[in-house]
């Protein structure tokens, strides 16, 4: 009986022993067909990563070759100290010490980062890395040297192109589409930041659109892409890019009283200009001449219902004029503070930076038709823009 129970038992299992081996046989045949997708071999890692590799090693590795350092000299005139003039100083060290006028020369050096956008030399960098420089030296990553002609500078918008001669074809940064860039996406920043060559940081964006006026340069016409890739003195000019390698910002200014916050210009407002002024051709910025802030219902109804208000508002959405700049457009036109801006040659405007860009785009010289509330009056004006002349040298929020 035990006998027959075993052999029973022998007839039921060799026949799950071969389905078994049939079933090995066919996933092995599955696997060598398709083999299991690894990270590097995934259609989502960028173009140029090899096997066991980050996308940031790859992006890097892509654009590095194209990222320069450019360092500065420029001389400048100052008065002598005071104290110098004092007779008794005079006397005791004598006036051969003393330099001609009163006034000495002083040689300032200066250190920043760009990246190269033709093949032939052309280099794109912030202006204020290479305004009034005397002399521009150009630093490839493979060492090599060059001296560096500017090109063209605007002030406005904080861009300048250098150019640097060569038989060679150098390496080209690929430019990006930074009109879809999404908060969140990745952000890498290359350049020499506080002399530190070929320094790479990485990041997400954390906004879009936030205006110079936030970020604490007002004088400019921009609205940056934020960043909390590190970025400090030195990256200004460098490339900011996105998870394939592709240039999606210029590395511009930092925020001294912050920490971990960047902007960088998007380099879609960057394509346009740095062709001009590749050609040597200025860029002119149509301006209007008002300080302006967005106003709501709720802040004008806020500010109506304060005793000490020095202004009723009318409760609506648009620009509100804060001041007027002497002698301006907005002055000439009859514009003033306490107006609020609600449309511009019949386009509907809500919020202060959109009438700003709609200025910017704006033809020069020519006139527009400006509606304003004051009070509970509703007036159009005409007002003829001006161009735009930079205030002064770069603020100290740029590095």
């Amino acid at each position: 009986m035990q006998r027959d129970r075993f052999m029973n038992g022998l007839k039921l299992q060799a026949p799950r022993r071969v389905v078994a081996r049939l079933m090995m046989v066919f996933l092995c045949g599955l696997l060598l067909l398709n083999p299991l997708t690894t990270p590097a071999a995934s259609a989502d890692v960028p173009v140029g990563a090899a096997r066991g590799s980050s996308f940031v090693a790859a992006a890097v590795n892509r654009v590095g070759p194209a990222v320069v350092r450019i360092d500065t000299e420029r001389t400048v005139s100052r008065n002598l100290d005071p104290m110098f003039n004092d007779p008794f100083f005079r006397q005791f060290f004598g006036d051969g010490l003393m330099p001609p006028g009163g006034r000495y020369e002083e040689r300032l050096r200066g250190q920043g980062s760009g990246f190269i956008i033709s093949a032939d030399g052309t280099i794109l960098t912030n202006a204020h890395v290479v305004d009034d420089a005397d002399r521009v030296t150009v630093r490839l990553k493979d060492g090599r040297q060059f001296d560096g002609e500017v090109r063209g500078v605007d002030e406005v918008t904080d861009l300048a192109v250098v150019k640097i001669n060569t038989s060679d074809r150098l390496p080209v940064a690929t430019l990006g589409d930074s009109d879809a860039v999404q908060v969140g996406d990745w952000a890498i920043a290359v350049g020499n930041p506080l002399g530190l060559d070929n320094t790479v940081t990485l990041g997400i964006v954390s906004t879009l659109n936030r205006s110079s006026a936030d970020v604490g340069i007002p004088d400019k016409r921009l609205d940056f892409i934020q960043t909390d890739a590190a970025i400090n003195p030195g990256n200004s000019g460098g490339p900011l890019l996105n998870e394939r390698g592709e240039v999606i910002g210029i590395n511009t200014a930092i925020r001294a009283n912050a920490m971990g916050i960047g902007f960088a210009i998007p380099i879609n407002k960057a394509k346009d200009i740095s062709t001009r002024l590749a050609r040597g051709e200025s860029v002119q910025h149509p301006y209007l001449g008002v300080q302006i802030a967005t106003l709501t219902p709720e802040q004008a109804r806020d500010n109506n219902e304060d005793p000490n208000a020095t202004l009723i508002l009318p409760e609506v959405n648009g620009a509100l004029v804060m001041g007027i700049v002497p002698d301006s457009p907005a002055a000439k036109g009859g514009i003033r503070r306490g107006d609020v801006i609600t449309q511009v040659n019949g386009q509907a405007i809500t919020r202060a930076d959109q009438l700003q860009t709609l200025v910017e785009n704006s033809e020069l010289g020519k006139p527009l038709q400006i509606t304003v509330k004051r009070g509970d009056l509703t007036r159009t004006l005409s007002v003829r823009t001006a161009e735009l002349q930079p205030a002064g040298k770069s603020s100290s929020a740029l590095r």
